[in-house]
């Protein structure tokens, strides 16, 4: 995810090298430019200029409609993403302060309750990214995960096993498991949550549709605005594409909010600062073993 300062206004308006945007739809610019310019210079040679906009200035409303629609839907799914990864930062923290304060002196267990609190969101990350398998380098301190076509889950399991092996050995009262189910349940219907967001795309009919519309309006754009504007139709269509077609590729980009899109969440940073909070809270030492990895060190990962 791009950080910026939203009130550098003329700052973000020139920047256009960081407009990822912009490049990647270059090319489809350029293309429209060059077939609205053979457009034009077809009707000069031909001494045919038409001039109606009448039902592209109606068209141009419902497609507008279209497209607001559109970006809401992929906002309130990247809203929804980001609600659910907060309330997974709330939840570890709040279970973790509530075992440091059941455990007191039990340092051996705190530093399992950290390991695993930490490590689901590293998981779920990686799951939400399909790329599970890098978790396979971390099995060395997580074995109950080996085989596991769902690793959040089992990672899951796994709190709440040592929960109840504490309840089993009487270092924690039922009331007190009660209290700390609350917060081990959160995991899975958080996982729930992405999972939802991640595996139901815009309805493809819709997403056909409105691309369908868009190439449709714009291609005949350029028939309509030749009489009134002649040469100067070239950049009017190409603004107007640009404009449609920028729109249409940041509902894409933030529909699935958990990938590697410049505007997508920024899940490193949050696995990062799970981490260090339920470390800090239970007071455990971060070792080089609990580091989180990166997709690039997986194969040079030092477990000393």
């Amino acid at each position: 995810m791009i950080e910026y300062n939203t009130k550098q206004w003329f700052f973000i308006l020139f920047t256009i090298h960081r407009n990822h945007i912009f490049k990647k739809i270059l090319p489809s610019l350029f293309i429209m430019g060059c077939y609205a310019f053979c457009v034009v210079v077809f009707e000069n040679y031909m001494g045919v200029k038409s001039s109606n906009t009448v039902i592209h200035s109606l068209l141009g409303v419902v497609l507008g409609l279209l497209l607001v629609f559109r970006t809401n839907t992929a906002y309130d799914r990247w809203w929804e993403g980001r609600r659910l990864w907060g309330a997974l930062v709330n939840d570890s923290r709040n279970l973790s302060l509530k075992l440091n304060t059941i455990l007191k002196n039990d340092k051996e267990a705190k530093i399992h309750f950290a390991k695993n609190i930490s490590e689901f969101s590293l998981s779920l990350k990686l799951h939400l990214r399909d790329e599970s398998h890098l978790f396979e380098k971390r099995l060395m301190i997580f074995p109950e995960v080996k085989n596991k076509q769902h690793i959040p889950n089992a990672i899951a399991s796994k709190i709440f096993t040592l929960s109840h092996d504490l309840y089993k050995s009487q270092k924690i009262s039922g009331e007190e498991l009660i209290i700390l189910d609350k917060h081990i349940s959160a995991f899975t219907d958080i996982t729930g949550g992405c999972e939802r967001i991640k595996n139901t795309p815009i309805p493809y009919s819709y997403n056909f549709h409105l691309k369908e519309f868009i190439m449709i309006y714009t291609v005949t754009l350029p028939w309509g605005l030749t009489g009134a504007l002649s040469y100067w139709s070239v950049p009017a269509v190409i603004m107007v594409f640009y404009a449609f077609l920028g729109i249409e590729i940041i509902g894409e980009e933030i529909e699935n909010p958990f990938g590697y899109d410049s505007d997508d969440l920024p899940l490193d940073k949050i696995c990062l600062n799970i981490k260090n909070s339920t470390y800090d809270i239970l007071d455990c030492e971060i070792k080089n073993i609990d580091r989180f990895i990166k997709p690039e060190e997986v194969l040079n990962i030092n477990y000393e």
